[in-house]
């Protein structure tokens, strides 16, 4: 199933004990986990669900329930994403730890959107809103889904771009930079069958040289005394330490231990979750810290500076209808609603759970579903 080149080179990075269990566990079935928006939800509504310890709104599922048919998943309530995803938002929360109120941070690779959700409730947690957080990607097809999902997660400090890393010149204007870099994507091998299919030893070369363009692009942006977090979902130290290594030598980076134990496997420059020792997929994730004294006096919006798209969701001064979840259903799936009298006349946004889903028209004979057909389901709802 692998090509042998993997496995030599899997062994190599990791050694051969885990190389063995990482290739027993990608014949295993992929596991299933969600992560909270905490503010929209604080308890997992999946019965029988285990928390992710490195994440204080991850969790593991039982079993994978159908989250299209879920008004909550629609409503932003939670994100479906993948334990060892959530990773470099633990150390994104520990580098918070070290830093002040009101930072200006970039998630530089951001879509689909999973690692910015992430990065943006811990934002919220730390300083409640007064930190701005800048998403880009520069695929455009890739780019409106990251929109969507951010739109639909709701946080007004969270702006969209769409720029290639070395258009954002050289001015230190951040205090963290996430750097998820597109990869070979090994650690994606039991989820996206394509992905070992493309795999080569050619790819990984090539990845490992686009990673280290978008650091040196990158680079100048950050302020002295600020973190660049720098991940990627493969296994193999060429992308991974080697990326890091180059980085320390030429752009004078200084990788940084943030004390993280097992399950984590702690490589020379940072860490790799591992299938095998995880459920979840593969990363890897590094700390790197600019040389320098953190200047605490120059604040930028960097939404207003590189004119982001704000995500917008529902009208929230509109009267709220709170609906069932059949009427929730029906209203995602785009059908025509019937509300009953005592429902407020003309724009109304409609609600499950007190959750916002979207904004519909009640006229009183009947109420037009406004819902954006774009985003509306597709599957059978009954």
């Amino acid at each position: 199933m692998f090509d042998p080149r993997f496995i030599h080179l899997l062994e190599e990075s990791v050694g051969f004990p885990e190389a063995a269990r990482v290739l027993e566990a990608l014949e295993e079935e992929p596991s299933v986990s969600v992560r909270l928006n905490p503010a929209k939800l604080r308890e997992c509504p999946f019965g029988g669900a285990a928390p992710v310890p490195w994440s204080p709104y991850g969790y593991q599922l039982a079993e994978r329930p159908v989250f299209t048919l879920d008004p909550l998943f629609h409503a932003g309530a939670y994100y479906v994403q993948d334990t060892s995803a959530m990773f470099p938002g633990h150390l994104f929360r520990l580098i918070l730890d070290r830093l002040p109120e009101g930072l200006s941070v970039l998630d530089l690779c951001a879509a689909p959107g999973g690692k910015t959700t992430d990065l943006a409730a811990s934002l919220r947690e730390h300083d409640g809103g007064k930190s701005y957080l800048l998403a880009n990607e520069l695929m455009r097809g890739r780019y409106g889904i990251l929109r969507a999902n951010l739109e639909t997660w709701g946080d007004r400090q969270v702006g969209t771009v769409s720029r290639d890393p070395s258009a954002f010149g050289s001015a230190p204007l951040f205090d963290v930079i996430l750097a998820d870099v597109p990869c070979s994507g090994e650690g994606m091998f039991r989820k996206e069958p394509k992905a070992v299919e493309d795999w080569s030893p050619e790819t990984v070369e090539f990845c490992a040289a686009r990673a280290r363009r978008i650091l040196s692009d990158i680079w100048p942006t950050l302020k002295e005394g600020g973190y660049l977090l720098f991940s990627t979902c493969t296994f193999n130290r060429t992308e991974n330490d080697g990326t890091v290594a180059w980085a320390r030598e030429h752009l004078g980076a200084l990788p940084e231990d943030m004390g993280v134990q097992e399950p984590a496997l702690r490589t020379e420059y940072g860490y790799l979750m591992l299938p095998g020792r995880v459920k979840g997929e593969g990363q890897y994730a590094a700390v790197l810290r600019k040389e320098g004294t953190p200047d605490n006096l120059r604040r930028a919006n960097p939404l207003a500076l590189f004119r982001a798209d704000i995500p917008a969701g529902p009208e929230s001064t509109l009267p709220r209808w709170e609906a069932d979840r059949t009427t929730a259903l029906q209203y995602l799936h785009g059908d025509a609603l019937h509300l009953p009298p005592e429902a407020p006349l003309g724009p109304l946004c409609i609600c499950y759970k007190g959750l916002p889903l979207g904004e519909a028209k009640n006229l009183g004979t009947r109420c037009n579903n406004l819902y954006p057909k774009a985003k509306r389901i597709k599957m059978d709802i009954r």
